[in-house]
């Protein structure tokens, strides 16, 4: 039998979950537009990079946290991870994206009965919510973990297709190399303790910066 964690976790981290995740780029387009990513093998490096630096850095190791926090129904520890979270969204951009998704995820959640999402009622970052959902559902923190890095790979190889572009081919191929590198990021995110956690991603803050007021865009800002 099917676990039925696995279909929550496969609905949670689905392209078609009405959040909007799928209208952002995290600067990747301004990236193109300044050709710093023009070929399948700039775009491999740049969000490589980006898994390395940011993703198993930063957004792993305060998932880990949250889904602590949401399992012992700590308020408090969410309220202060949901707020690293935000002070380390280093554009407006950014930081408008995530509450937007974790404000979209959290009205899900609620129109989905699941009532623990009534306890979270401030400026919610993406990742607050998203562990919610995973604890709400039984998913365990390493499954939740490896769909946080999938979902956020996923997405910004659908935003690689379009800008870049990549031929459809091109853009499955570079999700399955990529992806490879997801459990052991996974494992490293569980050895970084809170002072060590952050990011290192420059020119994604640089590209987010400047897609702000980029003349001509197809992602939002």
């Amino acid at each position: 039998m099917v676990n039925s964690s696995l279909l929550r976790l496969l609905q949670l981290v689905s392209p078609t979950l009405p959040v909007g995740a799928f209208a952002y780029s995290q600067g990747l387009e301004y990236a193109v537009e300044a050709k710093w990513v023009n070929d399948v093998s700039s775009c491999e490096e740049w969000l490589d990079g980006l898994l390395s630096n940011n993703i198993a850095q930063l957004e792993l190791p305060i998932l880990i946290r949250l889904h602590e926090a949401w399992l012992q129904q700590d308020i408090e520890q969410v309220r202060y991870w949901n707020q690293v979270a935000l002070a380390n969204r280093e554009t407006q951009e950014l930081r408008v994206e995530s509450m937007q998704l974790g404000k979209a995820l959290l009205r899900l959640l609620k129109d989905m009965d699941v009532t623990v999402a009534q306890l979270y009622q401030e400026p919610c970052d993406w990742l607050s919510a998203f562990s919610l959902a995973a604890t709400a559902w039984h998913i365990s923190v390493e499954d939740s973990l490896t769909g946080c890095a999938w979902a956020w790979l996923e997405n910004q190889i659908a935003a690689a297709i379009k800008l870049v572009p990549l031929g459809q081919t091109d853009g499955q191929k570079l999700l399955m190399s990529l992806a490879k590198n997801i459990p052991e990021l996974v494992t490293q995110a569980k050895f970084i303790d809170d002072q060590e956690i952050g990011s290192l991603s420059p020119a994604m803050a640089i590209a987010s910066c400047k897609h702000e007021t980029q003349y001509s865009r197809l992602f939002r800002s």
